[in-house]
């Protein structure tokens, strides 16, 4: 496997790319002052100059075929593809796809611009990527406030650093047996984690260098199919309107982290690069407008990046601010007769804020869970901050969704499947979602 190492500038560039668009590649163009020679027949006596330099080659276009879309009223979008998506997806068949082409852009131009992580044995395909190594938590020297995604899946538990994912926003991994995709697009703040197992394949990801609402939308090598991060859902290509299955994924502090799964493994930094983990590619980006990538005017019932926790079943889905949650700290979501709640805790720094990580600010963590243990309800009030209590038992709950003490003490609440996007990207992809607010 190649390993990369570049200095952290060039790392900047490519990733703050990874939000625009490519400039095309056009053949040169003789000056219009400059004549051209007219052309001549060398005699024997004059033998023809011998160029000193080869001519550079130029880049052959690539014809892309028309591409149809309908939506659901009938109507048939047919459109031209831009010549430099086919020069990098030769392979792709852009006759399936269940979105408007017109809705892709470009981020950084070609397929693994961003390098995604792969575990060792984790994938099947070879190729410039990095390698996500994993550490027990007394290993690694993580400030207690960092941002940490945190993947349960069976009884193995597995934490991935948001400061690491901000550089390469995939890692293939295997958690207890189970093929899956840890993800993080920045400029969405989603993190997301999904099951890499289609139609009886595993799938190894990648980064297209495209964005669709700003969000990352994720490759795969098996196939060329082009997956949208922010929902799972295969947009162009042979998979095209199949779903990944979702798996819960919060993200905390690390302090907590460490503290509520002490046996748990860590991403480390030791990855084959030298980028310079802890430092924001992106300063300001959560307290700033909103970038160009974004082409649709953001739903104006929120700030278009107010952090949200996002639930969704059974065609409810709800948006819980984080403005909410900074005041009551405890919310319950009935969605569609589940009961789902909804802890929020301060101390953890936000990803992209201050150039160095470290200097951000804190705007908490918030996690949803099912509202029971063993088959029984539990209802709960706030007792301290990041502390909460259940009226059943008298136990005390923390953010992980851990019983730290009473009749519960040890006992877990089962992670619910959410979010936790900025409000424009999430009303995007969700235009008649709700938005929680206390009872009057």
């Amino acid at each position: 496997m190649n390993r990369l190492a570049l200095p952290f500038i060039a790392t900047v560039l490519v990733l703050a790319a990874a939000c625009g668009d490519d400039a095309p590649k056009t053949r040169p163009t003789p000056d219009a002052a400059t004549p051209t020679p007219a052309a001549t027949t060398p005699t024997p006596a004059t033998p023809a100059p011998t160029p000193t330099a080869a001519a550079a080659p130029v880049e052959e276009e690539v014809e892309c075929p028309y591409a149809h879309h309908t939506d659901p009223s009938g109507h048939v979008d047919i459109v031209r593809l831009p010549p430099d998506f086919c020069r990098d997806w030769p392979d792709q068949d852009w006759s399936r796809h269940t979105v408007p082409f017109g809705q892709i852009i470009r981020g950084c131009g070609a397929r693994d611009c961003i390098v995604a992580l792969d575990a060792p044995g984790a994938v099947s395909t070879d190729g410039p990527y990095g390698v996500a190594r994993f550490a027990p938590l007394d290993e690694v020297d993580y400030a207690g406030n960092l941002p940490i995604g945190v993947l349960r899946v069976g009884e193995v538990v597995r934490g991935y650093p948001l400061h690491v994912l901000t550089f390469h926003e995939i890692v293939n991994d295997v958690v207890d047996g189970v093929p899956v995709v840890a993800s993080f697009c920045p400029l969405c703040n989603t993190v997301l984690a999904f099951d890499r197992r289609v139609d009886g394949e595993v799938l190894d990801f990648g980064v297209s260098g495209n964005l669709r609402h700003s969000d990352l939308i994720m490759w795969d090598r098996q196939t060329e199919t082009w997956w949208q991060q922010a929902t799972g859902e295969g947009i162009v290509g042979r998979h095209a309107g199949i779903y990944l299955r979702a798996l819960p994924m919060s993200v905390i502090s690390f302090a907590d982290f460490k503290r509520s799964f002490p046996n748990a493994d860590i991403l480390t930094e030791e990855t084959g690069f030298n980028f310079r983990y802890g430092t924001n590619p992106f300063p300001n980006y959560d307290t700033g407008g909103l970038t160009r990538y974004f082409m649709w005017r953001p739903d104006s019932r929120l700030p278009a990046l107010e952090r949200v926790v996002a639930v969704a079943a059974e065609g409810d889905a709800v948006a819980v601010p984080f403005s909410t949650l900074r005041d009551l700290a405890l919310v319950t979501v009935d969605l569609a007769g589940t009961e789902v709640v909804v802890f929020w805790a301060p101390g953890t720094l936000s990803p992209l804020d201050d150039f160095e990580i470290a200097a951000s600010r804190d705007i908490g963590s918030a996690a949803a869970y099912l509202a029971e243990v063993d088959g029984r309800a539990l209802t709960f009030t706030v007792v301290a901050p990041g502390r909460f209590e259940d009226e059943q038992t008298g136990s005390t709950w923390d953010v992980t969704g851990l019983a730290l003490d009473g009749p519960l003490a040890g006992s877990r609440l089962a992670p619910f499947n959410h979010g936790t996007p900025f409000w424009f990207a999430w009303a995007a992809f969700n235009p008649r979602g709700m938005i929680w607010e206390p009872s009057p």
